[in-house]
């Protein structure tokens, strides 16, 4: 017999491990190094990155080139024996200067474009794949519409970042480099004044950086929180209405974007004050120095070209400057939006396939049997869900588990599709321990129809395919009208092309309910998964329904939740459970003779009704 699993030593998130939308501020180190996961995503394509590369290199020397040229014209051309050819040759090559400027500016804009938009694509598409891979445990303490909320806002920042932002930062620093140099060649003395006052613009960079790295974080999740409050109230809006609650929401919407203006107010203000401490030590500098060399001039050791040269440079030079401390704060926004992207792209699931996973029995037989299991949820571990749980269901038989809400109906489900693995115990299907094989082999013997059906915002047809996504339109008719769903679909304005909207929003519940049911019936596997099937239909739809669900189950095991005990006396079997035990087992006619819980909650249904 395999040894009992253990609880996994990897904290549950809701205890010590923070969410990856809760994630404390990178300590200082780290500042920029999330942005290693943008280069990596960057660097396949190779020929693309080379192009921006190339183009940046060719507009920043030219760039630099301009104020070369002017120096070549003042001292040339604007002499006093200069003749036309020389003017003329001499604003040549500065047209020629421009031309080469603009086309090399237009590719690089193309290949910084397109590289932007091809990073995030990809992001987006890693990140969603990983996400898919993810439990439920995770997103019992990761809220759903709060990811999806951060795949939109952070995927925008590194967009810009990759699109805008990390150009300009290359641009502006391969432009203050090489001017640096030129400036060294044409006036050393001055240069090396200009190098020793960097630290003085280094300083304030650095120390305002790391508290805009921190408000850049926080103002990240306050768009976050924006994103999840629409989510959530215009996804029930219907409830909204109904209970009158649209001034709350809309309270609680604007509290949320104040919060959201307060911190980016806090933001805007480092990045301002940042901003005017070093454009004023740069061009205060730069001025120092042009006064230096304006008295060269006057003392005939500096001509008239080189001091036009050596302005127009320093100029280039202080712009890029100021423009590499007003996208440093872009910079760490990118970052703190690439550290959450990593952290969801590299989440590892707790429920993963082995490496060599145990191919479960062909034909499969549909035997399922629960061994001493004990099992706590993560988000709820000082609530046990199952105690020394044991339960096999031959193949082909019929049970159904009932009991008070919160006995642990439900995490059985959970627990056979292998969502979660017990803290002790064992979950075997056909004999074979569900942790040694494939869960998507698993999940393959299952169909589920959940006590309140899930639809997408896609066609009928869609919806239905889900069961088995390869099926003809014959068979998803057929298996509509054994659901009882083929009046209503055929009925609608485009049949099974007809768009259902969100949520399936254009159907009624019992219509909803037919449609899981029928997508159940499609994917025809060996093990039914029932939540109380037929809870939302009308007395009719319900015995034809209960008709086909009778039909389908012959040679089929099934696992039945049943909350309306009227539907569950024909079972071959009646578990009774309570507080994750099993308290009774038996016919519906044995445990009414028992008297024991069954009997009262069949009383207390019955007797109602």
């Amino acid at each position: 017999m395999a040894e009992p699993l253990q609880e996994p030593s990897r904290p549950a998130p809701s205890q010590s491990a923070p969410s990856p939308t809760e994630q404390a501020p990178p300590p200082p180190g780290r500042k920029l190094g999330p942005l290693r996961m943008i280069w990596r995503e960057g660097a396949k394509y190779p020929g693309q990155v080379a192009a921006a590369l190339l183009a940046l290199l060719t507009t920043s020397t030219a760039t630099i080139a301009i104020p070369a040229r002017f120096k070549s014209i003042v001292d040339e051309a604007f002499g006093p024996h200069a003749q036309t050819g020389t003017i003329d040759s001499a604003f040549h090559v500065l047209l020629a200067i421009s031309i080469v400027l603009g086309f090399a500016t237009a590719i690089r804009f193309y290949f910084v474009s397109w590289l932007g938009e091809r990073v995030v694509a990809d992001i987006r598409r890693r990140v969603q794949a990983n996400l898919l891979r993810l439990p439920p445990a995770f997103f019992e303490v990761n809220s759903p519409k709060e990811i999806a909320s951060r795949m939109t806002a952070d995927t925008a920042i590194i967009e810009q970042v990759v699109g805008t932002t990390l150009s300009i930062a290359l641009r502006n620093t391969i432009t203050a480099l090489g001017g640096l140099l030129y400036l060294f060649f044409l006036a050393p003395w001055l240069t090396a004044e200009i190098a020793i006052g960097i630290p003085a613009i280094i300083a304030p960079v650095a120390f305002f950086g790391s508290r805009l790295r921190k408000v850049s974080r926080s103002s990240q999740d306050r768009v976050a929180d924006i994103g999840a409050i629409t989510a959530e109230a215009l996804g029930a809006i219907r409830i909204v209405q109904a209970f009158g609650q649209e001034n709350r929401e809309r309270q609680r919407f604007a509290d949320a974007v104040e919060r959201t203006f307060d911190t980016a107010r806090r933001r805007i203000t480092i990045r301002a004050v940042m901003t005017a401490i070093v454009i004023f030590l740069v061009m205060g500098g730069i001025t120092g120095l042009m006064w230096q060399g304006a008295i060269g001039v006057a003392n005939g050791t500096l001509t008239g070209g080189t001091i036009a040269a050596f302005v127009l440079t320093g100029g280039i030079v202080a712009g890029s400057c100021g423009a590499l401390t007003e996208v440093y704060g872009d910079l760490l926004r990118g970052a703190g939006a690439a550290g959450r992207l990593n952290e969801l792209m590299l989440e590892q699931p707790d429920i993963a396939r082995p490496a060599r996973p145990i191919a479960l029995p062909s034909p499969p037989r549909g035997a399922l049997a629960f061994q001493q299991v004990s099992f706590r949820y993560p988000s709820r571990p000082d609530s046990p869900a199952l105690v020394d749980f044991s339960l096999t269901i031959e193949p082909g038989e019929t049970v159904a588990i009932v009991g008070p809400s919160g006995a642990g109906k439900s995490t059985l489900f959970l627990l056979a599709q292998r969502f979660y693995d017990p803290q002790a115990g064992m979950v075997r299907i056909d004999g074979v321990p569900l942790p040694q094989a494939d869960p998507a082999e698993i999940r393959a013997r299952m169909a589920l129809v959940p006590q309140e059906a899930v639809l997408f915002a896609a066609s009928a047809r869609d919806n239905l395919r889900y069961g088995a996504w390869e099926a003809s339109d014959e068979a998803i008719w057929a298996a509509a009208r054994a659901a009882n769903a083929e009046d209503f679909l055929r009925a609608l304005p485009e049949g099974l092309d007809t768009f259902l909207g969100e949520g399936g929003a254009r159907l009624s519940g019992g219509q909803r309910q037919r449609m899981a049911i029928a997508r159940a019936l499609l994917r025809n596997a060996p093990i039914l998964l029932l939540d109380e099937a037929t809870s939302a239909l009308d007395a009719e739809s319900e015995r034809l329904v209960q008709d086909a669900l009778d039909r389908l189950m012959e040679g089929r095991t099934t696992l039945v939740i049943a909350h309306r005990l009227a539907t569950v006396r024909k079972a071959d079997r009646i578990v009774v459970m309570d507080g994750g035990r099993i308290v009774e087992q038996g016919t519906h006619a044995s445990l009414i003779a028992a008297d024991g819980l069954y009997a009262r909650l069949a009383r207390m249904q019955f007797e109602g009704a």
